[in-house]
């Protein structure tokens, strides 16, 4: 499960048909230039940058390791900037190239928390000083459904508590809050807001949104 990669035959097949639904506060990037350099890491088919687009950020950048969804993005704006993410969760980008980075439903699709680690500092990396990672995911859930397959999994496979397995192939990780927040250590946190989300199958989950700035 380190291998960020390991999913791409789901994105690039059932992934690609699905709907992401995290929505963007304005209100958090009141501050930003509209032309800062803003990056959309796990852009999928493109929604959020559309968003930002169209709240007038101008140097709006996506990249995803999914070829399928990045074509379908591409097919729906292709007025905006699109990259196949070659070797997760290395980027071509040169230290200190983003002003703000935004992780919308990222972490979720890495089960592994070494893999976690390891695209928090590669995102450090490339943002600014004083730059913002804005991070959007899901936190774990208190039904039933939920908790069953929470355990199931952790019983066979030894993965953290949270980590599961849905009906279509995809496997996820739902998190505590602490374990969000831990992520986010070596950035001073701004802001935390809980909100729900349609998952991408349909199913209504609490979230919660964090604003980080880059020491």
């Amino acid at each position: 499960m380190k291998d960020l990669g390991s999913q791409i035959s789901y994105w690039d097949s059932v992934g690609a048909t699905k709907t992401f639904t995290h929505p963007v506060n304005p209100s958090w990037l009141a501050g930003v230039s509209p032309d800062a350099r803003i990056l959309d890491y796990g852009c999928g088919y493109g929604r959020v940058m559309a968003e930002l687009s169209e709240h007038g950020f101008h140097d709006v950048s996506g990249v995803d390791l999914s070829p399928a969804l990045i074509e379908r993005g591409r097919r729906l704006r292709p007025d905006l900037s699109f990259a196949v993410l070659e070797s997760p969760p290395d980027l071509p980008d040169a230290p200190e190239s983003f002003d703000a980075v935004l992780l919308f439903a990222v972490l979720t699709c890495i089960p592994d928390g070494d893999a976690q680690r390891e695209l928090i500092r590669e995102l450090s990396r490339v943002l600014a000083p004083g730059g913002l990672l804005y991070v959007s995911d899901v936190l774990l859930q208190d039904d039933e459904r939920n908790r069953s397959r929470y355990a199931a999994h952790a019983g066979r496979f030894g993965t953290p508590y949270g980590v599961f397995a849905t009906d279509d192939g995809a496997v996820c990780r739902h998190h505590e809050i602490a374990e969000l927040r831990a992520l986010l250590s070596d950035f001073d946190l701004m802001d935390e807001y809980p909100i729900e989300v349609a998952t991408m199958n349909g199913h209504r989950s609490q979230a919660v949104q964090l604003l980080a700035r880059k020491r």
